[in-house]
């Protein structure tokens, strides 16, 4: 792709354009084009567009902040200067809002196809792209308006502070596909879409800036456009999942991909990523070099990464954190303080005396006669109370049974037992690297313990790491369940196996194991193991995750090494 070569010199602006190079920004006041440019994008296959006029010049006139076009645009900073053009933030004073301009003189080899590219692109208005607001010849100049985004951010820019998060590239990755879908069945392409070219608005919608005009205006053509745009989109997605240029090549402020070892899925690049997002990204690069996925084919149009997109289950947004509500504070009116003026902080307050008790002779004499009360009227319902109980007699025991003594309510209020949870399914989860045996994961649940699914062998243990975060099998349960146990049959003993269970969201869970929910976890160096719950987790698929592993000996199926094997594995809840 050209970009590559070319991407090493841009910085990020907000215009729809590269900004002032260091090279371009070197040009002679009379702006004569720079070679170096020129000649990179020429070397790079892409083509110059067009041979300049003999004896004419492609420098744009004397322009200056200030300046006016149509008496209706001012220029306020030059943001590009290149080839003979250049690209400014302006101010619309009719409509009092900024806005870019592309410049080039009307006799510039490539003025014709940038106007006609400008037109083209405004009659589209998907929203989805910088719209181009007007397109004017006239004063021997040729300008191109199009929209500011003052609060936009490019992907530049956002990349810089990190990768995005799953759900994120997946709204960049379906938006950004969907829209180059649409500009194609118009039979309109981009061909310099970068992560210059990319921004997200406030409202966290992805627009693309200089659909047609970027590559106009710099001359670049493709014989098969749609696989350009289709890679570039690849790329994109690659550089939002890993923070990392999918070349070998340092570009958009991004550091490539290591020399002379191709191009790696993105899981291979970071752990933890999103493994269904990793190979969309390597199906849409598979024709600039990529492998393919072992199961899907390349994607060579966006309209077909549009179909695998929507072939993906979708990946939901992260939960908000839970912000816990003020405590109430307590009020005056609170028992025996009802109608008490509130305490005043310095100042001491007075205790309440108690009632004086009763000390005279008369005090003391009704005392005893309220004591002498009690004990008769305590005698006498005893007396009734037995008297009553003479007259039922046997029946007594029966009648007087109360409900916590029913057996029948005891038994309701015992604790049901767990109950066995059928697996109506399960799928190998690849965290990162290779699967370790996808084909014999219904040997897990097969009701035979003769049969197993096996781990890789590992030179070094107990730890997978870092050779991998974890090994693991994603269940379906049928429906939304709460496990309480999972029972697991394991080959090999001897040191430690560690297993975690986690509540996920599909067999193709949307996020990595940090962003599940643990329901427990358990150590043995036996040949089983029960996994307790911790917590209550009501969820439809478990994660059975496997971190470490014990050291085994040679077998048939492999040698000696840090290994596991499971079969049998059972939940209750």
């Amino acid at each position: 792709m050209a970009e590559r070569s070319t991407a090493a010199v841009d910085v990020a602006d907000n215009s729809g354009d590269e900004p002032l190079t260091a090279q371009a920004g070197q040009a002679t006041a009379d702006g004569v084009a720079e070679t170096r440019e020129r000649s990179t994008d020429i070397d790079e296959g892409q083509g110059s567009g067009g041979t300049e006029r003999p004896g004419t010049r492609t420098s744009p006139p004397e322009l200056h902040s200030g300046h006016k076009l149509a008496a209706r645009y001012r220029l306020e900073e030059c943001v590009t200067r290149l080839d003979g053009f250049s690209s400014w933030r302006a101010v619309d004073e009719k409509l009092r809002r900024a806005v870019g301009v592309h410049i080039l003189p009307a006799y510039h080899a490539r003025a014709r196809s940038v106007l006609a590219a400008a037109r083209s692109s405004a009659l589209l208005g998907d929203p989805r792209f910088v719209q181009v607001l007007d397109a004017v010849e006239e004063n021997d100049l040729v300008y191109v308006v199009h929209e500011w985004l003052p609060d936009a951010v490019e992907l530049t820019t956002l990349l810089s502070a990190g990768p995005l998060e799953p759900h994120d590239a997946y709204q960049l990755v379906s938006q950004i596909a969907s829209a180059m879908a649409t500009a194609h069945r118009e039979g309109l392409a981009h061909l310099r879409l970068n992560p210059n070219a990319v921004l997200r608005a406030s409202t966290g919608q992805w627009r693309i800036r200089g659909l047609a005009v970027n590559a106009a205006l710099r001359g670049i053509s493709s014989d098969t456009p749609q696989r350009t745009d289709t890679e570039a989109i690849g790329a994109l997605l690659y550089a939002a999942l890993t923070q990392r240029w999918p070349y070998d090549n340092d570009a958009y402020g991004l550091s490539g991909l290591p020399k002379d070892i191709g191009l790696i899925p993105p899981d291979q690049v970071r752990a933890g990523i999103h493994r269904g997002l990793s190979e969309l990204a390597m199906r849409a690069l598979v024709n600039d070099g990529a492998t393919a996925s072992r199961h899907e084919s390349p994607c060579t149009t966006p309209e077909e990464l549009v179909k695998a997109i929507g072939e993906m289950p979708r990946i939901r947004p992260p939960e908000p954190a839970f912000t816990a509500p003020p405590e109430y504070q307590s009020t005056s009116y609170q028992q025996g303080a009802y109608g008490r003026p509130a305490p005043r902080p310095g100042i001491p307050q007075p205790v309440p005396a108690p009632p004086p008790p009763l000390q005279s002779r008369t005090g003391k004499a009704l005392k005893w006669a309220v004591s002498a009360l009690l004990i008769a009227a305590l005698g006498l319902g005893s007396w009734q109370l037995a008297d009553a109980l003479m007259e039922k007699g046997g029946k007594s025991g029966e009648d007087n049974r109360t409900q916590t003594q029913d057996s029948s309510d005891k038994k309701a209020q015992l604790p049901k037992p767990a109950a066995p949870i059928k697996i109506q399914g399960a799928q190998e989860y690849v965290a990162s690297g290779e699967a370790q045996a996808r084909e014999d994961v219904g040997k897990t649940y097969d009701d035979s313990a003769s049969t197993y699914w096996r781990t890789n062998r590992y030179n070094d243990g107990p730890t997978l790491a870092p050779y991998k975060p974890g090994v693991g099998i994603v269940y379906d349960l049928g429906s939304a369940r709460t496990p309480a146990t999972a029972s697991i049959g394991l080959r090999y003993n001897g040191d430690h196996t560690t297993i975690h269970l986690y509540a996920t969201d599909s067999l193709t869970p949307s996020t990595g194991v940090d962003g599940m929910k643990e329901i427990g976890t358990a150590t043995t160096t036996g040949t089983s193991l029960t996994v307790k719950a911790s917590k209550s987790v009501k969820t439809r698929y478990v994660l059975l995750w496997i971190t470490d592993v014990p050291m085994a000996p040679s077998d048939g199926y492999s040698g000696a090494g840090y290994k596991q094997a499971v079969t049998d594995v059972k939940f209750t809840g």
